[in-house]
């Protein structure tokens, strides 16, 4: 089926009412944008080239140690500066080159919708900012209205508030504080509720108890509740057994099933009828899963899925192969099995062996659209 969205932009980054009928479109339609985390241009691109090429809608996420990585290790991250920085040229660096992976998307011919648009639907987003690493959260948010009040939208779709490691009470507190200040700007909020168990850049949840990593369809209306009186541009992701990293099947127990429960416990206290969904739910912790956990997951109304452990992976392994496969041409400039007097630039070259690893991750992309049903939508 194809995308059938208002856009009223000609560029690559949604935002605002735009990201809104994405998000709408995707839980009408049963399926789910797969968001990967990326750590530089190389990365990005990669990313982009998997979702055109599968005219697939993609979100584009960067965490707090991604940013700084964006930005240069060489840099000093004193009060989330170089994290801060390093996000903020991430962004500049997907608006810009997002339209070139265009794609002709077919519109409506309804009043106020556009006939067509010259590029796919990227999602610019920021992942979990747990409370210590709020200073980032601020001086993004900050960039977010300079950058609103020179161009009508904020330079990020949306921000992730991961504040699980709170109180259900102050979880709530804060994101309802900070989501007043973005719905001034059209700004799409995710929260988590529930622990996402694992490591995942610094936050450590190894060790929290098992009850911890479900969470109940109380507490999820309770963020609902509080999150929909201020906007309806937010969504939940709510753990049902997820982990952060890889893992063997079996060794963790997901529960996507639990996922219905959310919805239905929302529809009674809504008094809608059964299937309306009201929640925009997210997976996070999702390498590793089965496809029949992923499918449970999109039926129930999850609408992003976190992909970044398994692009990680995939990224290494076409560099990997590369290097084993013309290994003897690597070690040395000048002298190959060729002759002594061979030069290897052609093999180590950057833009060779990079280009490798842009290949293999932007497979895995395609893979995760596929799994998610997020093919053929432009």
């Amino acid at each position: 089926m194809v995308l059938n969205i208002p856009l009223m932009q000609q560029a690559g980054v949604v935002t605002g009412k735009n990201l809104r009928a994405l998000m709408a479109d995707a839980k009408k339609n049963k399926y789910a944008i797969p968001a990967i985390n990326v750590t530089s241009s190389s990365t990005v691109n990669a990313a982009l080239e998997g979702a055109r090429d599968n005219k697939a809608p993609i979100i584009l996420q960067l965490s707090q140690g991604g940013s700084a990585f964006f930005g240069g290790k060489g840099l000093d991250n004193a009060d989330q500066k170089a994290s801060i920085a390093g996000a903020i040229a991430a962004a500049h660096y997907i608006r810009a080159i997002a339209p070139a992976y265009g794609i002709a998307v077919q519109r409506s011919s309804y009043p106020g919708y556009c006939e067509q648009a010259d590029s796919s639907p990227v999602v610019l987003h920021t992942d979990h900012c747990a409370k210590k690493l709020l200073p980032w959260f601020d001086g993004m948010l900050a960039e977010d209205e300079k950058y609103f009040k020179e161009h009508g939208e904020p330079l990020f779709s949306s921000h992730m508030l991961d504040l699980s490691e709170e109180s259900k009470e102050d979880n709530i507190a804060l994101c309802v504080k900070y989501f007043e200040r973005m719905a001034k700007i059209d700004q799409w909020l995710e929260m988590e509720i529930g622990i996402t168990g694992g490591e995942e850049d610094g936050v450590d949840n190894t060790g929290v108890d098992n009850a911890s990593l479900y969470t109940q369809p109380e507490d999820v209306f309770d963020v609902y509740k509080a999150l929909n009186a201020i906007s309806p541009d937010f969504s939940i992701a709510a753990a049902f057994g997820n982990v952060h990293g890889v893992y063997k099947v079996g060794n963790v127990v997901l529960s996507p099933q639990l996922l219905e429960k959310h919805q239905r416990y929302a529809e009674q206290q809504l008094g809608q009828p059964e299937g309306s969904k009201p929640i925009y739910l997210v997976f996070h912790g999702g390498s590793g899963s089965t496809k029949d956990e992923i499918a449970t997951a999109v039926k129930n109304g999850v609408v992003k899925m976190n992909v970044d452990t398994d692009t990680q992976w995939a990224y290494l392994q076409g560099i990997r192969d590369f290097i084993l496969k013309k290994q003897d041409y690597l070690k040395t400039q000048v002298g190959n099995p060729e002759g002594e007097s061979k030069p290897n630039k052609k093999y180590y070259d950057p833009r060779v062996w990079v280009r490798e690893g842009e290949k293999t991750m932007a497979h895995r992309v395609a893979e995760a659209c596929t799994d998610l049903g997020d093919i053929n939508r432009l």
